[in-house]
C-alpha cells in the first residue's frame, strides 16, 4: 500500500466522520427542539430531560468533528507520529458532557419527585415521541456502523448513546400512556431511570477512553496474527516480545524480536527484517518500527542439553510463562535468555529467583536474564 493510498484512506475517513456527525447534529437539534416544546406544553419533566439529552448529543457530535479534523493533521516536527490521539481527547470531552447531562437530569427528576406537578399529554405529543424513537433507532445504528467501519471510538460512542436514547424515550412514552390510561404519574421516576442510564453511559465511555489514552493490552488475536505472519518466514524459529503502541485510530506501531539461527549474516538478517516489516504492514496495517534479533545455537548437542535443563528449571516456577531468546556460549561460559513473567510476581524477586536457580545449575557461567512482561 503506497503513501498516497494511506493519505486517501485518512481523508475519506475524516470526511465520513464529519458527514456522519453533521447528520447527528441536525437530527438531534430538531429532536431537542420538538421535545423541548412538547415538554413545556405538557409540563413533562421526562420529555424535557429527553430534549436536554438530545441537545447534549448534538454538542457531542460537534466535538467529534473537531476531534476528527485535528486528529487528521499531518505529522510535523513537533509531533512526528501525528495527531491521532486527539480523537481520544474528544471522546473524553463527549463522555464528560454525557455525564454532566445525566447528573443534571437526576437532580431535576428528584426535584419533581419532591414537588410533583401533573403532566398533560396530547395525542400529537405521543405521536412525536414515537417518531423520535424511530429516528433515534435509525440514527444510532447508522452512526455506530460508520464508527466501527472507520475505527472512530467517538462515533461508536455517539451511536451507542443514540440507541440508549431510543430505549429511554420508549420509557417516557410508556409512562405517558400509563398516565393517560390509569392516571398514575411515573414520569419523575422515569426521569431518574433515564438519568441513571445516562450517567452509567458517561462513566463507561470515560473509562474506555482513559484506557485508550493510558494504553491497554493488545487484542490477543491480533498478536497471534502478526506472529503467525512473521513465523511463516522459513528462517524464523519464533517471534517474541511483540509490543504495540497506538497513536490514534488505525495508527498502530509495534516492535518485535525474532529468533534466528546464529549462522545468518548481517546482510541476510537485514533483508529478512525488511521483508517482515513490509509483509506485516501490508496485511495488518501495523508498522514494525523495530525488529530485534535473538540468535539460537545451531550446532553442538551440549547446547541443547543446557537449554532443556534451564527451561525445565525456569518453567518450574508457576509465574514463569515462557522462555525464549536462549543462547549459550560454552567456550566463554556465558548464557543469555528472556523469561516472560506473570503480573502476579514482583519482577525483581522473579529475576533474583531465576538467577539463583540457574546459577546453582551452572555456577561457572555468567548469566544475562531479562524478565519480560506478559503483554
Amino acid at each position: 500500500m503506497s503513501d498516497n493510498n494511506i493519505d486517501e484512506l485518512a481523508v475519506k475517513r475524516e470526511k465520513v466522520i464529519v458527514k456522519t456527525s453533521v447528520i447527528g447534529i441536525v437530527t438531534n437539534v430538531f429532536l431537542a427542539g420538538f421535545k423541548a416544546i412538547i415538554g413545556i406544553i405538557t409540563n413533562s419533566i421526562a420529555i424535557s430531560l429527553d430534549a436536554v439529552n438530545n441537545l447534549s448529543d448534538a454538542v457531542s457530535s460537534v466535538v467529534t468533528i473537531i476531534g476528527a479534523k485535528l486528529g487528521a493533521k499531518q505529522p510535523d516536527k513537533k509531533h512526528p507520529l501525528g495527531y491521532g490521539r486527539i480523537e481520544y481527547l474528544s471522546s473524553m470531552i463527549i463522555s464528560a458532557i454525557v455525564l454532566y447531562a445525566g447528573i443534571t437530569s437526576l437532580v431535576e427528576s428528584i426535584k419533581k419527585i419532591i414537588s410533583p406537578e401533573a403532566a398533560d399529554y396530547s395525542t400529537v405529543s405521543l405521536i412525536i415521541i414515537a417518531v423520535a424513537i424511530a429516528v433515534k433507532l435509525v440514527l444510532g445504528m447508522y452512526v455506530k456502523k460508520q464508527g466501527k467501519k472507520y475505527s472512530s471510538s467517538a462515533l461508536v460512542a455517539s451511536g451507542s448513546d443514540a440507541l440508549f436514547d431510543a430505549i429511554l424515550s420508549s420509557s417516557v412514552l410508556a409512562s405517558a400512556i400509563i398516565y393517560l390510561v390509569w392516571n398514575i404519574s411515573l414520569e419523575a421516576y422515569v426521569g431518574v431511570i433515564i438519568s441513571g442510564f445516562i450517567i452509567k453511559a458517561g462513566i463507561e465511555m470515560m473509562i474506555e477512553t482513559v484506557n485508550d489514552i493510558i494504553g491497554k493490552r493488545t487484542d490477543r488475536e491480533e498478536i497471534k496474527e502478526i506472529k503467525k505472519l512473521i513465523c511463516e518466514e522459513p528462517q524464523v524459529r519464533g517471534a517474541y516480545d511483540l509490543l504495540m503502541f497506538n497513536y490514534g485510530p488505525n495508527k498502530n506501531y509495534a516492535t518485535v524480536h525474532v529468533e534466528l539461527p546464529d549462522t545468518m549474516t548481517v546482510d541476510e538478517i537485514d533483508k529478512l527484517t525488511r521483508t517482515i516489516q513490509a509483509k506485516v504492514y501490508l496485511q495488518t496495517g501495523v508498522i514494525l518500527t523495530g525488529v530485534g534479533v535473538y540468535s539460537y545455537n545451531t550446532s553442538d548437542d551440549e547446547n541443547s542439553k543446557i537449554r532443556n535443563a534451564v527451561q525445565k528449571t525456569v518453567l518450574g516456577n508457576e509465574w514463569a510463562l515462557q522462555l525464549h531468546g536462549f543462547y549459550v556460549d560454552i567456550e566463554n561460559k556465558t548464557m543469555r535468555f528472556d523469561v516472560v513473567v506473570s503480573f502476579d510476581v514482583d519482577r525483581n524477586e522473579a529475576l533474583h529467583t531465576l538467577t539463583t536457580q540457574v546459577q546453582n545449575l551452572y555456577p561457572d557461567y555468567k548469566l544475562q536474564i531479562v524478565p519480560d512482561i506478559d503483554a
